[in-house]
Formats: C-alpha cells, structure tokens, sequence
C-alpha cells in the first residue's frame, strides 16, 4: 500500500509563498525526515501534511485517500495522522497512563496503554506523573501517546531538540527503534543533519519551498545534486577539477568518480577525505583547529596557485601541527561531481 503522497503542493504564509510546488513520497512503514535551514518551509509543510493549515494549490494523499487539493479537505481531526512536538506536551496533571490513553475508547484502553509503555521502554511507570520523570522518559510518553490510536502516518517536530547532546543521540536511536518495531510510517522535521542521517530511511532536503534532492541518507552524503545539498548534509570541501569518464584531476591527485563526467567542473571532498600526507601535492598552512574528542578539525589555507579554495577542512584522527605551519594534503576516496548550484567564488 502507498503511503504519503504530496503532489505540486503551494501554501503561504502572511502573504509569502513558503512552498512552491513541492513534491515528495514517502512509503509506506518507511522513517522519512525533512532537513533544511530556518524558513525554508519545512514546518508549513508539517503543518499542511497534520491538517493545521490549508495549502493554496496541490494534493496530499494518504494511502491513496486524498486529504487536501482543490476540491477536498480533511480536517485534522479525521486524518488519523498523529503528531508528537517539540515539547511533548503532556498533560501535567494526568498520570503517565492517562496521557497515553486520553482519548482512546474505554474498551481496551488499559491493554494498549501497557501495550505502549512496554514498546517505549517505560513498563510500571503508568502512575507516575509528567514531573516525576526525566526529559528523556517525558519525550517517551509523547511517542507513546502519539502512537496510541495506531495512526497511519507519524509526524514529528524537531522533538530532540530540547535535550542535551547524549540524551539526544540515545532517545533518537530508541525512537526510531520503537517506530520501526510497530512498523509506522513517520516524518520527522529537523534542520540537524546528524538527526537525519542517524534517524531516517530517506532524506528530503528542503530548499526555498521545493525539494532539492531526496534520497537514502548515503545517497545524499555521498552524491548529493549540488554544493548546497552536500553542505547541508555536513562540512565540503568542493574543488576544480577536470573529469574524464570514471576519473577526476584534482590539484590533490587523480581520484576515482562516483559518476562518470567530462571537462572542467566540480567534484565534492568530504573533511575525512583530506590527509595530511608529506608526501601531498598540496602545500596549505594550517589556520586553526579545534579538538572535538573523536578527532580534529582543523582549517586550512591552501597555496593560492593550486586553484583551490581558500579554505579548506580536514578531520585527523592525530593531533595537526599548529597553527601558523606549512603541511602538505593529499586526498582519498572517491569523489562525486557536482551539479547544479556550484560555488562560483571562493570558500572563505
């Protein structure tokens, strides 16, 4: 069966197109996010998809039942989309049990409640009360509760985002385990590229109302449409080069092609891709870099007659030398063409 289907979709907002004819599928029992920058539209479309807000022209369907175009709409209340925000929203005054089963039918409502506490990891915690428990449960009995009338398509919005880093990582992984074990459709919006990457099944990124690419989350780290894309889904390093079939020249060697290209273009180097090697062909002087326990970053100003940007990133595994010295790079790896929008100017 089909699951989420949004066909030519516009919608404003105070008198400003947000969405300009977007289109995007997500299939059924499928983990989708949608990843893009404050204003892009990521959250009007969450919005239009929920039943919150009316979208001027296109077609939102829902395993094949239509929800909004021109001639229909179904209110929110019967779209039998559930939907799990940022702050959980839970009901201060109610037990964790009647957060989850408020709403739900009296017949059966005390099997399915336990049914979901076990599911979120939270069993015996059904008397407790929203105060008594941590950020990470609190967000737990929001999924629950979510999930509780079996919807057909879950939605969240940007839920993790008020947790610290760890609990943040945890919870995700849990709640994608949790939605995949009872096999739901969900959507989840965030502008936090490691949330995505970590999360979902498919990525679509959004840009100025349309969806610039959507994709697997490899597809998109690794062969992204553009330079933007690339630099959405994590740092780039995107270098001149000439290509010639399977195979790139680069100023920091020949490398392979994750598409076959020819003449003068573009061709993208994630920072895990540059070494600093003495042997390089590259000279650069090392500008800064800062230790991030797993590894460093460290930026780089290459020599200006390499035709390179004028900065470029690089993470090592062992501690660079500092800065204000000269190392030589080389590059790894395949490397992926780019099109569409390409940097015309230098990266500084």
């Amino acid at each position: 069966m089909s699951g989420l289907t949004i066909t030519g979709l516009r919608a404003d907002h105070g008198g400003s197109q947000v969405l300009a004819g977007l289109d995007l599928t997500v299939a059924d029992g499928a983990l989708a996010c949608v990843l893009g920058p404050s204003g892009c539209g990521k959250s009007t479309l969450l919005r239009v998809i929920a039943g919150f807000h009316r979208p001027s022209t296109g077609r939102v369907a829902l395993r094949d039942r239509t929800l909004a175009d021109d001639r229909t709409w179904v209110p929110a209340e019967r779209r039998r989309i559930g939907y799990m925000p940022q702050d959980g929203a839970l009901f201060p005054h109610l037990s964790v049990a009647g957060n989850i089963g408020f709403g739900l039918p009296r017949a059966g409502r005390r099997e399915r409640v336990e049914e979901l506490l076990e599911l979120v990891g939270l069993p015996g915690l059904g008397k407790r009360h929203p105060h008594q428990l941590s950020g990470g449960q609190q967000q737990r009995v929001a999924l629950a509760r979510a999930l509780a009338p079996a919807p057909e398509l879950l939605l969240l919005d940007e839920p993790f985002a008020a947790l610290d880093a760890v609990l943040r990582a945890d919870l995700r992984a849990e709640v994608a385990a949790t939605l995949r074990a009872a096999g739901a459709t969900a959507i989840l919006v965030t502008h936090d590229q490691d949330e995505a990457l970590s999360f979902a099944d498919v990525i679509a990124v959004v840009r100025d109302g349309r969806i610039a690419q959507a994709g697997t989350p490899d597809e998109l780290y690794h062969r992204p449409a553009d330079a933007e894309v690339a630099r959405t889904l994590g740092e780039a390093n995107i270098v001149t080069a000439e290509l010639d079939g399977d195979s790139a020249a680069t100023a920091l060697g020949r490398l392979p092609l994750t598409a076959a290209g020819a003449g003068t273009g573009q061709v993208l180097l994630r920072p895990r891709q540059l070494c600093l090697d003495e042997q390089g062909s590259v000279r650069a002087r090392v500008l800064r870099s800062h230790f991030r326990g797993h590894d460093h970053r460290v930026e780089l100003a290459p020599d200006p007659d390499h035709g390179l940007p004028e900065r470029l990133i690089a993470y090592t595994d062992t501690a660079p030398p500092e800065a204000g010295s000269t190392v030589r790079l080389a590059a790894t790896g395949a490397t992926h063409p780019m099109g569409g929008v390409q940097d015309r100017v230098p990266v500084g």
